[in-house]
């Protein structure tokens, strides 16, 4: 494919920098800070995006993608799973291209935020596009629905955080856990509340706690995933958000124990991310990066719930028992 192709679909593939406007999006606006670091974030999705459906390799993707600051890297990566991913739903061309770029050992490195962009992908194509489950790590497929979570309720947000919409069938990935996507959505949901509430610890759980009580665990459990991963707030913000989580502070330490694993693993841990798990689980990311690999479930025929739930749950009773979640 010639070098002038690949730069056209970047430009017809590509969504637009003011897509992640948080004005444009009628987000929250905390402060000067917190929207700029929030904006960043976006501006390197959409980069780490163009950067893969524009590249001729996954190593060409990759190579361009490093030359982006450590701790934004992440988040190119997130993008980069949803643009390749895109290319793997279209009807033409190759359908490995995420497959190549988790092959490398980048992609072993970034597998959960790669894992998280496809779900980007699938809320922008249809539904006979979508990847099959089969075809991903059994453990770690739920992050995919978180991503679409995520993508839901940042550009449909009147819909999935106002009107706290939900899927009565959610058709992916179906089987006998079928039933949990929607748990798996509102995780990413809660993710997205970051966002949408402008790193405000306040207004988040005031949007979490107006959802149904059920729904909760999971809201928090993202929100201290994105808070950890994402930072923009200051500790006194960061125990804010532990105290006003209340009986769910351990799923904020679970979601915080996810980013410290995403972050120790690619090998870059911001100042940020390691305060934000000291308040959260009560341990430093390598710790708590430690303990999320340890009690990760082996294989998923040995639970009846999703090995991922399983996984998830062993964290937030590891950290209860530690005593982190009660500092």
């Amino acid at each position: 494919m010639s070098s002038s192709w690949r730069a056209l679909r970047r430009r017809v593939l590509t969504p637009g920098v003011a897509e992640t406007s948080v004005e444009k999006r009628g987000f929250h606006q905390k402060s000067p800070a917190a929207t700029e670091r929030l904006e960043t974030v976006g501006k390197t999705f959409l980069d780490g995006y163009a950067h893969a459906v524009e590249a001729r390799t996954a190593a060409d993707a990759e190579q361009a993608i490093e030359r982006l600051p450590d701790w934004l890297r992440g988040f190119a990566y997130e993008g980069a799973g949803m643009g390749l991913a895109i290319l793997d739903g279209l009807p033409f061309g190759r359908s490995d291209n995420v497959a190549r770029l988790l092959a490398r050992p980048v992609g072993a490195a970034y597998q959960t935020l790669i894992y998280v962009g496809i779900g980007w992908a699938m809320a922008r194509l249809p539904r006979f596009r979508w990847p099959k489950a089969r075809t991903l790590d059994p453990v770690l497929a739920p992050l995919v629905l978180d991503g679409y979570g995520f993508h839901q309720a940042y550009f449909h947000t009147a819909r999935y955080v106002d009107g706290q919409y939900r899927d009565p069938a959610f058709p992916w990935p179906g089987g006998a856990h079928g039933s949990y996507a929607n748990r798996a959505i509102d995780q990413g949901i809660g993710r997205a509340l970051w966002f949408v509430c402008g790193t405000d610890p306040e207004r988040v759980a005031d949007r979490i706690e107006a959802f149904p009580a059920e729904r909760r665990g999971d809201l928090y459990a993202g929100t201290g995933l994105a808070a950890t991963y994402a930072g923009g707030v200051t500790e006194d913000e960061l125990r804010t958000l532990a105290r006003r989580a209340g009986a769910h502070r351990a799923d904020v330490a679970q979601g915080s124990a996810f980013a410290a694993f995403a972050r120790v693993s690619a090998g870059i841990v911001p100042a940020h991310s390691a305060m934000a798990t000291q308040v959260f689980c009560g341990t430093t990311p390598e710790e708590a990066a430690r303990l999320t690999t340890e009690l990760r479930p082996v294989r998923q025929d040995e639970h009846e719930l999703p090995a991922y739930e399983v996984w998830r749950q062993r964290l937030a009773n590891e950290f209860i028992s530690l005593g982190g979640v009660n500092t």
